[in-house]
């Protein structure tokens, strides 16, 4: 199954990593990639701007961890590099996949990326290969 069929089908929990240009590493939760081209090659995250971001200024690895909803241990590890970041509010407005709560509407002002991701690895939650 290509990658973005999987995250259309799948839900689950989304937690990316991200390091800054020291190793100081960085866990988050984000809901699942966006795919805008045809392959499975790239993919993108709407990203705020806070520590995940920042980091990928100075590193552009990153790996992002998904749980199958559901128990057990399925899901995958996205083993991910930044190739570049777009700010276009009206392309991350119709991206977004939902409403912010009313606790984090203050976020809705604050300035939002697009960054995209080259796929370099895919594995398995649990083992070493897919």
């Amino acid at each position: 199954m290509k990658l973005d069929e999987y995250f259309t089908s799948v839900r689950g929990l989304g937690v990316l990593a991200t390091a800054d240009a020291n190793g100081k590493v960085d866990v988050a939760v984000y809901s699942r990639p966006h795919f805008l081209g045809d392959g499975d090659e790239e993919l993108a995250f709407i990203m705020n701007d806070h520590l995940s971001h920042e980091n990928l200024q100075s590193n552009p690895h990153a790996a992002f961890l998904y749980v199958e909803g559901g128990g057990g241990y399925q899901g995958k590890r996205l083993f991910l590099t930044k190739i570049r970041e777009d700010t276009d509010k009206e392309l991350i407005a119709e991206l977004s996949r939902r409403a912010m709560p009313e606790c984090c509407e203050e976020e809705c002002d604050k300035k939002q990326f697009l960054v995209h991701f080259r796929v370099d690895g895919v594995r398995p939650l649990i083992g070493d290969s897919e």
